[in-house]
């Protein structure tokens, strides 16, 4: 039998630097719920009025992020909607990058927010029609599902009344069908495959009387149109869309990224109030969409872009990922130096994701070889 591969589940002992674990993402891929986020003071900032303007004000409001790769563009995205997801006045979706098109920003839209969250609302708007038409008071989606599996109330009784008023909210009869139909079993699958525009057969359309596919962007702006518009009848504040890497916009045809734009551009005419875009982008492409495409451009209204970090904002990251591994609590960059950590921020040029990797690769070096501290020298030897 070969030893040339020593392969164990054993780990390293961190106890000697009072911490249980190496707190540093060996692949640093942003967190889907993360944690921690350190500097970038004016960011957060521009980022929480932007927020904060929407909640209060109801006034639709968007923002753009720039930062150069690695420099933290989705950890920033990504942090910001764990904080809104909380909420239970908002609805949150997250699009990793653009596709190729309007259609599949919506289509990953809806896919994020999930089967079991869509058709919850549509039980939430059957309880709204409920509590008008019937002496039931269901408070929210569940109560009007107990209700209806226990009889209490009737589809056929509620149904054609909620077709009808959610098709007066949306004008969209083919949209509001689906979303009722999420609460049938036989159907709920079709409904939510049409929702999502994953494209359904003729057949399976009639059975749900819907007459259109979503098979373009024109009507995946009306889809999306009318599902804020349903959101905000049911008393939601607004809906908050981060969409990812949308400098990926660069690599479709002049003809293809002007027709997503202006989707996009029509989407924010047509909500003024209820909705906030959040992007994500490459610093020379949104340059490159403010010099072309004035009329996208002006609608955002708003940049703000991710700086390289700085050595004080690097030992406050460092000093934060650490404290999530403390055997005892306390916040320090040990076993760390300061000049070790401006090594490290000089090889990695202030990029967040590089100086993760390095953090992490160096702490776990310092452990293998019994190092009580982690000096610029062994930075130096192990990089």
């Amino acid at each position: 039998m070969s030893e040339a591969f020593d392969i164990t589940d054993d780990g390293h002992d961190y106890t000697q630097y009072n911490l249980t674990a190496n707190p540093f993402p060996y692949s640093p891929v942003p967190a889907e719920e993360p944690e921690i986020y350190s500097g970038q003071e004016h960011v957060s900032q521009k980022i929480s009025s932007t927020v904060s303007t929407v909640l209060s004000t109801g006034k639709s409001k968007h923002l753009v992020v720039t930062g150069k790769y690695g420099n933290g563009k989705s950890h920033t995205l990504k942090y910001t909607r764990s904080l809104l997801r909380d909420r239970d006045d908002v609805v949150v979706g997250y699009v990793a990058q653009p596709g190729e098109g309007f259609l599949d920003i919506y289509h990953e839209f809806v896919y994020d927010l999930g089967f079991d969250r869509i058709q919850n609302l549509a039980y939430e708007y059957l309880a709204l029609v409920a509590r008008d038409i019937t002496d039931t008071d269901p408070a929210n989606g569940e109560a009007m599902a107990s209700l209806i599996d226990e009889g209490e109330v009737l589809l056929s009784e509620l149904v054609p009344v909620a077709i009808k008023r959610l098709s007066d909210v949306t004008h969209f009869a083919d949209f509001a069908r689906a979303i009722i139909h999420m609460v049938y079993e036989d159907t709920n699958l079709y409904a939510w495959q049409w929702l999502t525009a994953e494209g359904i057969r003729y057949e399976q359309r009639k059975e749900m009387e819907i007459h259109s596919a979503l098979d373009d962007d024109t009507m995946g702006v009306r889809a999306f149109t009318s599902l804020k518009n349903m959101l905000r009848e049911l008393g939601y504040i607004g809906v908050f869309v981060f969409v990812d890497e949308f400098e990926s916009i660069a690599r479709l045809s002049p003809k293809d990224e002007q027709a997503t734009l202006n989707s996009i551009r029509h989407l924010m005419d047509q909500n003024s109030s209820g909705l906030c875009l959040l992007l994500g982008c490459a610093p020379e492409v949104w340059q490159d969409v403010m010099s072309e495409y004035h009329a996208f451009s002006e609608r955002i209204g708003q940049e703000v872009a991710l700086r390289p970090l700085t050595n004080e904002h690097l030992y406050d990251l460092v000093g934060d990922y650490l404290a999530q591994k403390r055997q005892e609590t306390s916040h320090g960059i040990e076993p760390f130096t300061e000049d070790s950590l401006d090594l490290i921020l000089q090889q990695s040029q202030g990029n967040i994701r590089q100086v993760l990797t390095l953090c992490s690769r160096v702490l776990d070096e310092a452990a293998v070889n019994g190092r009580e501290q982690i000096t610029a020298e062994f930075v130096q030897e192990t990089l």
